[in-house]
């Protein structure tokens, strides 16, 4: 897990947290979407890493859950946009991808993100390893 102290603070409590996933799937979105509703989450959600950026244009949710490869805007070069603007450079960001090699956690904690969730991910550790990857206790 990265040093996410210089992020903004992420509520423990899951009912005041608002996250935006940004998955190409509608599958994958309705499946994380109705696992943080069941918590008492906000969510917002894009199809693309650009759609994401204009979400973020009159939003600033509590974490992002973003997914790797996608169309328009893949979720490398939405986090180097997250990165580069002070407005959202402390947003938390967990990719939710299918990059699961051997070594592709550490690359994704180096290059910026604040955890990695593999898909295909079991639903019932979804919400642990979210709010592991924010330095929540698991609960």
């Amino acid at each position: 897990m990265t040093d996410i102290s210089y992020r903004q603070p992420v509520s423990a409590n899951a009912t005041e947290w608002t996250v935006l996933i940004v998955d190409d799937k509608p599958d994958n979105i309705n499946i994380v979407r109705t696992a943080l509703r069941f918590q008492g989450a906000t969510v917002l959600t894009a199809a693309h890493g650009q759609e994401g950026l204009e979400i973020l244009e009159n939003n600033k949710p509590s974490f992002i859950l973003l997914d790797i490869a996608m169309p328009v805007m893949d979720g490398w070069r939405m986090l180097q946009h997250l990165r580069s603007n002070p407005a959202t450079s402390d947003i938390p960001v967990i990719a939710l991808t299918a990059h699961v090699m051997e070594g592709d956690r550490d690359d994704f904690i180096k290059a910026g993100f604040d955890g990695h969730i593999g898909k295909p991910f079991d639903l019932f550790t979804l919400i642990p390893h979210i709010r592991e990857s924010l330095g929540l206790p698991r609960r």
